[in-house]
């Protein structure tokens, strides 16, 4: 999740000088040739046919689906209400692990989340006003997001990570050119700090994908989900520090909070005796 705030960030400030589905487009492509590389390292072929199975064109869906109407609602809709829908994502995955891997939740986890979505919603402040029909943008990125993980858990142990994250970055090459598209706005000429920007987010979005796949598919979905709200802790933290954010009491309130259920949730696993709490579903070999 720190590294998603370092990937955020530096696509933030690409995005005042490039059009958002040209950073797209350029961060996908990135991340895909990485991926490529770091696949053929691995000892594995990047072209393999159980990546155009059934479930995994589900998942490229999935996907595109949460990569293009996110980026949609934070054009279309202010940022604190698109942020907020999107901090949704961890209830819904959990409700799809039970509901499709029969993992059991129980009532003080739900209790953890809950209180993590809480402390999100209090950093933010949505106002009522906020929220308007084209907030659905967001929440239909939101399932695509879902959609996404439920997805990897379930992918076939012989697709790596590595393979996952190349044909996950394809999948935001599409769908920055589908914005751009959209949008209507030409190219413009990268310049040297664009390009070390991008560059710079490209490694930490592939970092933090590897890592978000790993766990999504070794760890308990109910454990390692919730951890997703610390995104946001980051998030604050590069906001004071790169753009000059400032930090009021609702802000530091809502962070404790955040922090207080991931360490609660991370107790929780250390005190479960369950062993499927622990047993990986696949074994992956990213190294």
């Amino acid at each position: 999740m720190a590294a998603f705030a370092v990937e955020d960030a530096f696509i933030k400030v690409a995005t005042k000088q490039l059009p958002v589905g040209q950073v797209l487009i350029l961060f996908g492509a990135g991340g895909a040739i990485l991926f490529a590389y770091l696949t053929r390292r691995s000892g594995s072929k990047v072209l393999i046919t159980q990546a155009f199975s059934k479930l995994m064109l589900i998942r490229a869906v999935c996907e595109l689906v949460g990569r293009l109407f996110y980026v949609l609602a934070i054009a279309l809709t202010p940022l604190s209400s698109a942020t907020a829908i999107l901090q949704a994502t961890p209830i819904i995955v959990v409700l799809g692990a039970t509901t499709f891997f029969g993992e059991a939740v129980g009532w003080r986890r739900w209790c953890a989340i809950v209180a993590g979505l809480i402390g999100v919603v209090i950093i933010l402040r949505p106002s009522t006003g906020d929220f308007s029909a084209l907030s659905m943008l967001a929440v239909v990125g939101t399932l695509g997001f879902a959609g996404r993980d439920l997805a990897s858990r379930a992918a076939p142990a012989s697709l790596t990570t590595w393979h996952l994250g190349f044909y996950g970055f394809l999948t935001v090459v599409v769908a920055g050119a589908t914005f751009l598209l959209w949008d209507g706005k030409p190219f413009v000429w990268p310049t040297r700090t664009n390009v070390i920007g991008m560059a710079v987010a490209v490694g930490s979005g592939v970092f933090a994908y590897a890592a978000l796949m790993k766990a999504m598919r070794t760890g308990a979905i109910s454990a390692v989900t919730p951890f997703r709200y610390t995104r946001l802790l980051f998030g604050v933290g590069l906001g004071i520090g790169m753009f000059g954010e400032r930090l009021d009491g609702p802000m530091v309130l809502g962070c404790v909070v955040v922090i207080a259920s991931g360490l609660f949730i991370w107790w929780q696993g250390k005190l479960a005796t369950k062993p499927d709490l622990h047993t990986p579903l696949v074994q992956d070999p990213i190294g």
